[in-house]
């Protein structure tokens, strides 16, 4: 994979996190992409607690994670030049997150067939062996979406393009 396609890939799944007010205010981080897979983890903070009593997350926490993961591999399978929307989210919970752990979500895009992108999904605490929940999705690349990516495209190349510059001056 070229160093460009990755800077493009972490640069605009970057702004879908950073970018996103309730990825944002979930307090959701990109740890990693690359082509078709990304990876976010979601804090463990007091505002995501489902019960004071046992201090667990809630698991619509835990569903606006691997819902952001799977969007954001989906948009990374497809070289990152394509918006995306759910068509379809199927969550397994398997257990309680650990009170007191971050959650993180390894999402990889299996296919992409037309303009549909098939994800599957894990959330884990920390033991990729003994998840949280696992998630299977489907996204589909949409026209009204398009002329955002456009957008967020445009402004990219043009940060890239002063950094580069601003590199060259330095």
């Amino acid at each position: 994979m070229s160093d460009t396609l990755q800077d493009k890939l972490d640069t605009l799944a970057g702004l879908l996190v950073d970018g996103s007010p309730h990825a944002v205010a979930l307090g959701m981080k990109l740890v990693r992409v690359s082509p078709g897979e990304a990876v976010i983890r979601a804090p463990y903070q007091a505002e995501s607690i489902s019960d004071p009593e046992t201090g667990v997350m809630h698991g619509g926490v835990v569903t606006a994670l691997l819902d952001h993961a799977c969007g954001t591999a989906a948009f990374a399978g497809l070289g990152g030049d394509q918006a995306v929307a759910t068509l379809d989210l199927r969550l397994d919970y398997m257990r309680p997150a650990k009170p007191g752990c971050d959650v993180i979500a390894e999402a990889r895009t299996i296919k992409v067939s037309g303009l549909i992108a098939f994800v599957s999904a894990i959330a884990h605490d920390g033991d990729q062996n003994d998840p949280v929940a696992t998630a299977h999705a489907a996204f589909m690349v949409t026209k009204a979406s398009q002329a955002a990516a456009e957008r967020a495209r445009a402004e990219v190349e043009q940060h890239m393009a002063s950094e580069k510059a601003g590199g060259a001056a330095s």
